[in-house]
C-alpha cells in the first residue's frame, strides 16, 4: 500500500513512518504543495531500484534501449 502524506506530517512522525514501512510493508509518498517530493520505501525495494539503475546497456543499440525504457514507462503508467 502507498500512503500519501504532507511534508509537515512526515516531519512530525518520522519514527512512526519508518516503522510503518519496515514492519507494515507500506510505502509513503511525501508531498509538498500537493506535489510529490520524496518517498519512504522498504530497503528491499530500494535495492531492487538501485540494481536496475546500475544496469548498463553496453553494446546494445540505442533504439533498443529507448524502446525498453518506453515500454517500462507505458507499463508503469498503465498506457
Amino acid at each position: 500500500m502507498i500512503r500519501e502524506i504532507t511534508a509537515m506530517e512526515a516531519r512530525r512522525s518520522l519514527g512512526e513512518l519508518l516503522n510503518e514501512v519496515r514492519y507494515g510493508g507500506n510505502s509513503i509518498l511525501i508531498k509538498r504543495a500537493g506535489k510529490p517530493i520524496a518517498a519512504i520505501i522498504n530497503i528491499n525495494l530500494f535495492e531492487k531500484i538501485r540494481d536496475q539503475h546500475d544496469k548498463t546497456y553496453t553494446g546494445i543499440p540505442t533504439e533498443d534501449v529507448s524502446k525498453e525504457i518506453k515500454d517500462v514507462l507505458e507499463d508503469a503508467c498503465g498506457e
